[in-house]
């Protein structure tokens, strides 16, 4: 018994709900006789903005699996390259071996 009363309490709190819904303003009119303003300055800057896309062309597919081998291998090997660059520049430093060098004939000339 209890349970068709809860029911039945969900289905009108539900529909009270839909009711307010529907009867509730679904935006707020402009004012009487205002006109909304459009600056040309937002208009020209974002048709400059969007005007690359309507010149560029669709992406295509690869023409076989073996063009993009290929270039998954060019870039592979770019990232690779990079990389090693950056480490061997990080491990031969210059600087950090001539200060080594200079405490440690600091340290010979202390003795």
């Amino acid at each position: 018994m209890a349970r068709g009363r809860s029911g039945t309490i969900a289905l009108v709190i539900a529909a009270f709900s839909a009711l307010y819904l529907v009867a509730a303003p679904a935006f707020v009119a402009p004012r009487q006789g205002s006109t909304p303003q459009v600056d040309e300055r937002v208009v020209a800057a974002t048709f400059a903005g969007l005007s690359p896309l309507a010149l560029e062309q669709p992406a295509g597919a690869y023409d076989s699996v073996v063009a993009m081998l290929q270039s998954w291998l060019v870039g592979g090997i770019s990232l690779v390259l990079i990389y090693g660059a950056a480490l061997v520049a990080a491990v031969a430093n210059p600087l950090t071996k001539r200060r080594l060098e200079v405490k440690g004939e600091v340290d010979a000339m202390r003795k």
